[in-house]
């Protein structure tokens, strides 16, 4: 009895299973396939076996994409040799083509038909993989009815099969990896494509379900240090009490616990992981196979992954990298979505909880010295003292001031000063036109002059009544005559008192003409100023007479000079939406540089105060008003 090679045993069993007969196959052919060492070995002689098998073939040929091209090659034929076999070009283009099994008779131009009437039949089929064209199967035989010719075409689909096996193990690792970048990507699409964590993980879950050809998906999150199903494969709603739903959670924890990927039947023997859990898991749900895997993100778990496959089928090591890499991409995404759907409470409580690990776990020198800073500016802040200042707005006025106005209404004929020109006493700051004064005084001095001589001519006449009459024109007349030479001595404007022009330019005003009574300049005096600070009505209450401060000129920022309160007065000024009050300081020491006008900002020491409290206290007062106003 001679002994058969075992592998052409077990190569002849998987093809009965395929559909391929060995009952009509040689020997030879069996072991040729079997010993097949390169893609154009293993493709000859399966030609072979499939021609024997569907019978009464007289051509044939196989077509397989070139590698890294999108071109079509013959790698194997049917007989051997050389031989025209264009004929075959058709159908096995039409197969691509169409994508599907092709049946053409075949009529040969220039030849008589066979002896038996009955043209010759072609066939076609394509080879796919993973959906995509990859190659195409060509026979020409014989003629037969149409059942047969069914058979011969379901011989041809079963044994295309192992060409899909040929192409799957020598696939371009490449190629293979850009399709499971691809098939991930679509996986994550998934799981970012709604709103909701418990939505988008439905729609991951399942489509998982459905690509990887597992029976069930489960998708669990961490809450503290239970794992809680978030969403089943092909169920939006599920019950979590469920017998087998605890089951799939206990598995998961189990992977969570020891941060590794769980296979259970393992892939290898010997595998430093529990599986207790799944095996329960098994026999619960009565699966093949199931796997889990833990989902991190920054480094700690979050959730697991919780794969199933039916009884018969097992996780191959392709299929778990594949786990392994979404694991990896949707670890970070569910912790994104989780934190997401978190309220205030739950999300500040998360944040300090992640600040204490690294304050008091390893690693983390930066933060650890943060804190310490922190600390100690806290304490210092929480038990140092400083001064209270209460900072304002201050304007430098002169301590006396003069305000010179037109005597009468005229012109401007001569102002050679204007503001900021320092005077003395008595000199001529400008001077108006008085052209018309001085005819008035003429005029009004010739009525003197005559009503004086006709009242002497009425006395000398001893008439009573016209002497008085005269009299009194004539006092009339020199009242006004003595106005109008008032008016001629003020039309010079002179300084009042030594000091600064702080307001009033007439240069630009020669020949205009002016009102009585009008401003035309303001002069201060230079041997005195006072300070008028405008404080907010939040601090006015923390200021006394008799307080000391300093203030800085926005002419000179880094020169302080020191100032005493000397009146407070209770009328506010509104200013910009805010209430402010007039105070009024005297300013100690030399103050020669500070002109009326100057602007800047007053401070006014008030007493010694804890630091928090003065860096807190608008704050806490704003807070404790607010209170105050709602609280019944």
């Amino acid at each position: 009895m001679s002994s058969v090679n075992p592998e052409v045993q077990e190569t002849r069993r998987l093809a009965s299973v395929a559909g391929l007969a060995p009952r009509r196959s040689s020997g030879e052919a069996w072991a040729r396939f079997a010993q097949a060492q390169s893609p154009e070995e293993f493709c000859a002689s399966w030609l072979v076996i499939q021609c024997e098998a569907v019978g009464g073939v007289s051509d044939g040929v196989v077509l397989l994409q070139a590698p890294g091209s999108s071109e079509f090659v013959p790698v194997a034929f049917f007989p051997e040799g050389a031989r025209d076999r264009t004929h075959l070009a058709e159908v096995s283009e039409r197969a691509l083509k169409e994508g599907r099994g092709v049946v053409l008779p075949r009529e040969v131009p220039g030849q008589a038909a066979p002896a038996s009437g009955q043209p010759r039949y072609q066939l076609g089929y394509p080879i796919r993989v993973d959906g995509s064209l990859r190659g195409a199967v060509g026979l020409e035989m014989d003629w037969r009815g149409e059942p047969q010719l069914q058979v011969a075409m379901r011989e041809l689909q079963w044994g295309a099969g192992w060409l899909e096996v040929l192409l799957r193990r020598h696939a371009d690792p490449a190629e293979a990896a850009q399709l499971r970048l691809k098939l991930a990507l679509d996986l994550m699409g998934r799981l970012l494509g709604q709103r909701s964590l418990r939505d988008s993980a439905g729609a991951f879950v399942t489509e998982v379900a459905t690509r990887l050809d597992c029976d069930r998906v489960a998708l669990g999150i961490l809450k503290g240090r239970r794992i809680k199903l978030c969403a089943v494969s092909h169920s939006a709603q599920f019950d979590e009490r469920a017998n087998l739903l605890r089951a799939i959670e206990a598995a998961m924890e189990e992977s969570v616990d020891q941060t590794e990927t769980v296979v259970s039947p393992p892939p290898r023997e010997n595998l430093p992981v529990v599986a207790h859990a799944h095996e329960l898991l098994l026999r619960e749900s009565g699966a093949g196979s199931a796997v889990t895997f833990p989902l991190l993100s920054d480094g700690e778990v979050v959730g697991a992954l919780s794969l199933e496959r039916a009884a018969g089928y097992r996780f191959d090591a392709q299929t778990l990298e594949l786990g392994e890499a979404l694991a990896a991409v949707a670890g970070p995404i569910v912790e994104l979505k989780r934190r997401g759907e978190e309220n205030l409470a739950v999300h500040s409580a998360h944040t300090a909880k992640r600040f204490w690990q690294k304050l008091a776990g390893p690693g983390y020198p930066g933060w650890k010295l943060a804190a310490v800073g922190c600390a100690a500016a806290a304490a210092f802040i929480a038990f140092a003292t400083g001064t209270f200042r209460v900072s304002a707005d201050m304007i430098v006025e002169g301590s006396v001031q003069r305000a010179i106005t037109a005597p009468f209404n005229g012109y401007v004929k001569e102002a050679p000063l204007r503001a900021g020109d320092i005077v003395r006493a008595g000199q001529e700051i400008g001077r108006l036109d008085d052209r018309d004064l001085q005819l008035e005084k003429i005029k009004l001095a010739s009525q003197r002059e005559q009503l004086s001589r006709q009242h002497r001519e009425a006395m000398a006449k001893h008439e009573r009544a016209q002497s008085e009459i005269l009299g009194a024109q004539l006092e009339q007349t020199q009242a006004q005559l003595a106005l109008v030479e008032e008016q001629l001595a003020r039309a010079a404007m002179l300084a009042p008192l030594d000091g600064i022009i702080v307001s009033g330019d007439l240069s630009q005003l020669r020949g205009s003409p002016i009102e009585r009574g009008q401003v035309l300049f303001e002069l201060a005096a230079l041997d005195g100023y006072r300070v008028v600070l405008r404080v907010d009505e939040r601090d006015i209450a923390h200021v006394v007479v008799g307080q000391r401060g300093e203030l800085a000129v926005t002419a000179m920022p880094g020169e302080t000079f020191p100032f005493t309160v000397t009146s407070i007065v209770p009328v506010n000024l509104a200013q910009e939406g805010r209430n402010l009050f007039r105070v009024e300081a005297r300013l100690d020491g030399d103050s020669g540089r500070l002109r009326p006008g100057m602007s800047g900002v007053g401070k006014i020491h008030i007493e010694e105060r804890n630091l928090a409290w003065i860096w807190t206290r608008t704050a806490t007062d704003w807070v404790r008003l607010k209170l105050w106003a709602h609280l019944p």
